[in-house]
């Protein structure tokens, strides 16, 4: 069954697969590095995760590129301000980006180019176009691209209905210098004073890239000219989606990308995220509040990719809760995480979590089936129905591995402390277990929630049972 996923172009649900028949390749645009990233970004990063997960455990080969900012007005003007040189300061937030993806588990990209890197990839791209008609120098050695001469811009972004001429983000406003008309966008910027020694040498003199540009060099320096899929957060859309593909198609006469991934915003207790509401988290500010990776993982990816998230503290505890049941299965089947190569992964009796999960990308419905097929499978252990059956054993970890390599969870049993176990708890465990040889399954249940309620959990082994404290 193949991965079918909505595109933006063509507001369907279309099939993900490789054009050459080997590699999905695909393009995300990723952080630009002036400051920490937030829970924002990473829902974008995250569910890019799973989608190339996704396909991973469906059999596809991948190949992804996630591309890093490293300059533009942000890093520029910031490094200014610390008075560092700017590879030293954003040498730093890369490092703190990795760590944090490193934390949530994230597939490190099998290509990360640097806007830095790709100057001369981004000058030879400008003289094609101005070279081509599309582009043009301004009086003060800025070159603009010509809006006018791709009559399809706006295609991506649904321009025409909605009658907007330009930007109006702050990011799009720095990019106003000499263009000829206010849909013009900046494809190289002329050195300015504020810019100190951060510029490079061109054919129209010193100057640095604009934004869009950088994008569309790197990926068509690492996919080629055209590829497969191109993704990023809703906000990239308008105008820096669709000036990629004006310039990239102006440029090359061919496809850009032939499907667009778009995830939706993030938002934070039902207000937008911002640095006035105090609202923007980083990790490391859920990592204070006793919050671990995995239990920020599950809540970012609990939402529909196409739907806005409310992050809230109650989801986080209710993530938590979540992570615990699956620890509590994991405990029961004996089951030993591991870690590696996903291609190709038996779900077994976990298939319909795969199943919801191709069919575009649904989250919310597969977290559903996984947590109703633990709760069956873990009653019909505690029936008995497992004893001896090593091979079903097996395979309902290997299925259980194939949904956590999915979701990019890691799910570890729970450590068992020795305590010393009181003779009323034992004995009622006892009468439990005599109860589950009678077949007094309801006797058997009664029992066990009320070993559960004064903090006991038992496990039946194949002769005997074990208890355990219960996780607060």
């Amino acid at each position: 069954m193949p991965l079918q996923l909505y595109d933006t172009m063509t507001r369907e649900v279309r099939e993900v697969f490789p054009m050459d028949e080997n590699s999905v390749r695909f393009y995300a645009c990723g952080p630009t590095v002036y400051g920490p990233a937030h829970i924002g970004n990473f829902r974008t990063f995250v569910m890019q995760d799973v989608f190339r997960r996704v396909l991973e455990t469906s059999g596809h080969k991948t190949l992804h590129v996630r591309n890093l900012t490293d300059v533009d007005d942000k890093t520029i003007r910031q490094s200014q301000e610390q008075g560092v040189k700017l590879e030293d300061f954003t040498d730093k937030w890369t490092v703190r980006f990795h760590r944090d993806c490193e934390f949530l588990n994230l597939l490190t990209p099998h290509a990360e180019p640097s806007a830095v890197e790709h100057i001369p990839e981004q000058i030879s791209l400008i003289e094609r176009l101005i070279e081509g008609g599309n582009a043009y120098r301004a009086n003060d050695g800025s070159v603009y691209f010509k809006v006018d001469a791709f009559p399809e811009y706006g295609r991506l972004s649904r321009l025409a209905e909605r009658e907007i001429t330009t930007s109006t983000t702050d990011r799009e406003t720095s990019d106003e210098y000499e263009r000829e008309t206010a849909a013009d966008f900046v494809l190289w910027k002329v050195r300015r004073p504020e810019d100190g020694e951060n510029f490079w040498d061109s054919p129209w003199g010193q100057g640095r890239p604009g934004w869009h540009i950088e994008c569309s060099a790197m990926s068509m320096k690492v996919l080629g000219d055209s590829f497969d899929l191109h993704s990023g957060g809703v906000d990239l859309i308008f105008p820096h989606h669709e000036n990629e593909i004006a310039q990239s198609e102006c440029a090359t006469g061919k496809t850009f990308a032939r499907h667009w991934f778009h995830i939706a915003h993030l938002m934070v207790e039902g207000k937008k995220m911002s640095k006035s509401l105090g609202n923007l988290h980083t990790l490391e500010d859920l990592f204070e509040q006793g919050y671990s990776a995995q239990e920020v993982r599950y809540v970012l990816l609990s939402g529909s990719y196409r739907q806005p998230l409310n992050f809230t503290f109650d989801s986080m505890k209710a993530s938590r809760k979540a992570m615990s049941k699956l620890r509590d299965f994991a405990t029961k089947f004996n089951f030993i995480p591991t870690t590696g190569n996903t291609l190709e992964t038996e779900f077994g009796p976990f298939q319909p979590v795969q199943e919801a999960l191709l069919s575009d990308l649904s989250t919310p419905e597969a977290l559903g089936r996984c947590f109703s097929l633990v709760r069956e499978l873990s009653e019909a252990y505690e029936r008995g129905e497992y004893e001896g059956q090593q091979d079903a054993v097996s395979e309902v970890c290997r299925g259980f591995q194939a949904t956590c390599d999915a979701f990019g969870l890691v799910v570890e049993p729970k450590k068992v402390d020795l305590v010393e176990i009181p003779a009323d708890i034992e004995n009622l465990a006892q009468k439990r277990w005599n109860a589950k040889l009678s077949k007094d399954w309801a006797m058997a249940d009664q029992l066990r929630n009320e070993l559960l309620e004064l903090g006991w959990v038992v496990k039946d082994g194949k002769e005997k049972f074990e208890l355990t404290r219960s996780a607060e």
